[in-house]
């Protein structure tokens, strides 16, 4: 089985990369760093060629305003054009858990990356994941005023990047869902105590101010009333 991962340089499409690999799959990394731009869509014909499954776990390098649905409607677009082009047979895509009442730009553009997926002639699987472990690190930096970081308040049930990259690999490999399989990790926890217990756990003497208009790392989660 030949699969090609778009976004393979990134913390998910690496990981998927190799957890594919494992299970002796050919898994083909895709990203600019390989030659291929899923937005000018130079190189994707290539990539694609004899290609059975695409999984696309990639991700808007900008966060400005309107980036992210540019980048994610130009980027589905032209991989799911590729892709019909060269007979795949399942189109995986990553997306969002919530993204739907999240407000922000960057999330607003995860649904219509979705629907796209949904309109297109492409069998297709959408996974939805919940924040990474991992980033909870990058937030608690990006959040931080003086000797103090600002958290939201809200409840998260955060998952491994290990664990995801697993259940990608997994639904990349089976048959087209049609539909949706939401990952996410153990347990349901507020934002401001896992970060507070990230620093307690490294011996920083920040302090954790439970903030609603906080941001999550660059994008806010402010949950509508």
């Amino acid at each position: 089985m030949r699969v090609v991962v778009a976004g393979a340089t990134g913390r998910i499409g690496s990981r998927t990369v190799a957890r594919l690999r494992d299970h002796g799959v050919e898994a083909v990394p895709v990203s600019r760093r390989h030659g291929v731009d899923v937005i000018t869509g130079d190189g994707l014909d290539e990539a694609l060629r004899g290609a059975e499954v695409l999984v696309d776990v990639t991700d808007a390098p900008a966060r400005t305003e309107g980036a992210g649905l540019q980048f994610f409607h130009t980027a589905t677009t032209n991989l799911l054009t590729a892709a019909a082009a060269a007979g795949v047979e399942h189109h995986m895509v990553l997306s969002v858990v919530g993204a739907d009442w999240l407000w922000s730009d960057y999330f607003r553009a995860k649904p219509l990356k979705e629907q796209i997926v949904r309109n297109s002639p492409v069998p297709h699987s959408i996974v939805r994941a919940t924040p990474f472990f991992e980033s909870i690190e990058v937030m608690v930096e990006k959040n931080t005023l003086y000797d103090r970081v600002h958290v939201a308040p809200v409840l998260a049930q955060p998952v491994s990047t290990d664990d995801l990259a697993v259940a990608v690999a997994h639904v990349a490999v089976g048959l087209p869902l049609f539909g949706v399989l939401k990952v996410a990790g153990p347990e349901v926890r507020r934002l401001d105590d896992l970060a507070g217990e990230a620093l307690t756990a490294r011996r920083d003497s920040r302090v954790v101010v439970p903030d609603a208009q906080a941001r999550y790392v660059d994008r806010p989660l402010s949950q509508p009333g």
